[in-house]
């Protein structure tokens, strides 16, 4: 999926993506995305491992980006998020998001987002469901 254009918005933006280093990579597919996030000090537990909340949020804004990126012009909000985390992730490496899309309806698009680390291994899972609306006009 090209989600170039979505992500160049993005990088303008302050916002949490940014903040915890998130980097979003084009896939070949439609319905598939990716992202990449390194471990490090804006997204670790105090124990020095990735916390849980960071995995969700790379989660849930990868599955907006690809929303957005089908959708140009509306608005993707994640309105459910689910994950299990399944293996920790020590500080220092990185972590690499790759997102299906299961469903694509008019308003409702779901996402399911597999984490895995460098060496391929599951990290977290986690579905996303995103609510697609034009934006108001202000």
């Amino acid at each position: 999926m090209n989600i170039d254009k979505v992500w160049e918005h993005i990088k303008r933006e302050d916002g949490l993506s940014h903040t915890l280093g998130m980097e979003f990579i084009s896939t070949p597919e439609d319905d598939t995305l990716k992202a990449r996030m390194a471990v490090d000090d804006r997204n670790k537990q105090p124990f020095g491992f990735l916390a849980g909340g960071a995995s969700l949020a790379l989660a849930e804004n990868l599955a907006g980006v690809g929303s957005m990126a089908l959708c140009p012009g509306m608005m993707a909000m994640g309105i459910n998020v689910h994950g299990n985390h399944v293996k920790a992730m020590p500080y220092g490496g990185s972590v690499t998001a790759y997102g299906k899309l299961i469903h694509k309806g008019r308003t409702l698009h779901v996402w399911n987002i597999d984490i895995k680390n460098d060496d391929n291994e599951l990290i977290s899972s986690v579905q996303v469901t995103n609510y697609v609306i034009a934006p108001q006009k202000k």
